[in-house]
């Protein structure tokens, strides 16, 4: 056998041998990945709660872009009804430029001298040439009207233009944001996923048991404290800080939604818009936002319904209650509870109204 054909061979059986390995090594890769142990129960709880927590920051991230959103939706509705007035006003202009063109047609056939040889009373058509000369200047001030208006039509359409660039953007970014809270959402299901169904139930009926103890911490509709309220803190507060505070605890048990302001269900900063709202004091749907909607307070001065905000970025926030206790809606797989000041990293805290 030649050397080149010994080489050949020698290539044939390495470049298998090759394949083998790459095969091996992908099938071992894939059976790693689909043998992963499953979590203990305490594990798999831990794991999701922390990817409930990402996708709830995340959620305020894209909560921030939503009063841009607005914002930037204003101008560009507001620029549509300029530009709208300002067609009629360009058409108006046009419609007497035709008006004044069909009128100087109608004498233009037939020239000055000729008109004024064939006139029966020439003191009337001297006058009327006069009313011409006139009627010309008119015809020269509506085009320069015409312009004007024109220019302005173009420069509203073209600012229209920049602020829907401006507004698409912005909305892009939030829809990669929501698909990053649902990315978080999907991988906490995949580790419940791998739980047993009876541990699942578990984890269910604990949800649900925390959710009616705070459901039964609701004020009484009078405004009475009962025996079932007897867990809340008696701080005093008064006048719209009361409002607030009453309106909060009123959503115990309410599930925690991305998005939500009530009434039936919030996120962390759509509970805190809501229950401010109902003390007349207009709040952000956005943890970053209302951490400057109020006068700044100390951690040592705060007092029950000042808003408390944690992390650093702010991403959570939530209505102090006094005794080192908040009333908040935590992350998604939870509802409207009250929590210790401390359960979170603690950042500011601000007065409304």
């Amino acid at each position: 056998m030649s050397i080149g054909r010994v080489n050949r061979t020698k290539g044939i059986a390495l470049a298998a041998i090759t394949s083998t390995a790459v095969a091996a090594g992908v099938f071992f890769i894939q059976g790693a990945a689909d043998a992963d142990p499953k979590p203990s129960l305490d594990q798999a709880k831990k794991q999701v709660a922390a990817l409930q927590e990402k996708a709830s920051a995340i959620g305020e991230d894209a909560n921030d872009l939503t009063g841009q959103i607005t914002a930037a939706q204003t101008k560009v509705n507001a620029l549509k009804a300029g530009i709208a007035k300002q067609q009629t006003r360009v058409d108006g202009v046009k419609r007497q430029i035709g008006s004044l063109a069909v009128a100087g047609y109608q004498t233009s056939g037939i020239s000055t001298t000729a008109q004024l040889l064939l006139s029966t009373n020439p003191d009337q058509f001297l006058s009327q040439a006069s009313t011409a000369q006139a009627f010309a200047g008119q015809q020269n001030s509506a085009l320069r009207r015409y312009q004007v208006a024109q220019g302005k039509l173009t420069d509203l359409q073209a600012s229209e233009q920049t602020e829907l660039a401006a507004l698409q953007a912005v909305q892009s970014k939030q829809d990669a944001l929501k698909k990053q809270i649902q990315d978080n959402l999907d991988a906490a299901q995949k580790v419940l996923d791998k739980l047993t169904a009876d541990e699942r139930k578990r984890l269910d009926e604990e949800a649900a048991k925390e959710a009616e103890k705070s459901r039964a911490q609701r004020p009484t509709r009078g405004g009475d404290r009962t025996s079932e309220d007897k867990n809340l803190p008696n701080v005093p507060a008064s006048g719209r800080a009361q409002i607030a505070i009453n309106a909060a605890l009123s959503q115990l048990g309410d599930p925690y939604v991305w998005g939500a302001s009530g009434p039936s269900s919030y996120d962390c900063s759509g509970l805190t818009m809501y229950a401010w709202g109902k003390a007349g004091v207009s709040l952000s749907h956005s943890s970053k936002a209302q951490a400057g909607e109020g006068r700044p307070v100390s951690r040592s001065d705060l007092m029950p319904g000042d808003l408390v905000f944690f992390n650093k970025p702010i991403s959570h926030v939530g209505i102090y209650l006094g005794n080192g206790r908040i009333v908040h809606a935590p992350r998604p797989g939870k509802s409207v509870e009250i929590s210790p000041l401390d359960e979170n990293p603690y950042n500011t805290a601000v007065r409304p109204g």
